[in-house]
């Protein structure tokens, strides 16, 4: 059973109310939850490519990423969880993991349950919320995410009546 119905959230996904790339975040993160994240993408199989500067790498240990001189470009790593969904992390700080998400790759029940099923692992492998906002938001409204204490992934804010 999906954790949401495509009817009920197409709104969620409407790049032109959300931003075609929104910001979904964990905050109150530690350096061992991002090698937990890191760990989870090995472990799941997903597709991968860190990079610093322009340069495909290894993925590294987080010490390493999280040590890096400052000035220095921030990393990323770009995770397919399924063929045509890509999530791109950047490693700004060891206390919040940050990515983005294209909603354009996000449109239709199947892509929606990948992404559910992303935002729970991520989730239940840190035992930690999974929140997503409109591209640019600043974190105080988020509009739905894997909830921790629920153990799924639900609506947090109403549509928004233009």
């Amino acid at each position: 059973m999906a954790d949401l119905l495509w009817d009920d959230v197409r709104w969620c996904f409407d790049p032109e109310m959300m931003g075609p790339l929104p910001d979904v975040w964990v905050r109150g993160a530690s350096a061992e939850d991002w090698q937990s994240v890191l760990d989870l993408v090995v472990e799941s199989g997903w597709g991968c490519q860190y990079s610093e500067g322009g340069s495909v790498l290894p993925v590294p240990l987080v010490e390493a990423v999280l040590s890096r001189p400052a000035g220095s470009e921030c990393p990323e790593l770009r995770v397919w969880p399924a063929e045509g969904v890509l999530a791109i992390f950047r490693f700004y700080a060891a206390d919040e993991i940050d990515f983005d998400v294209d909603l354009r790759e996000l449109q239709g029940q199947d892509r929606l349950d990948v992404f559910c099923g992303f935002l729970t692992a991520i989730g239940r492998r840190l035992g930690k919320s999974v929140l997503m906002d409109s591209e640019g938001g600043d974190g105080t409204h988020p509009v739905l995410g894997f909830d921790a204490a629920a153990d799924c992934v639900v609506v947090m804010a109403e549509p928004q009546v233009s």
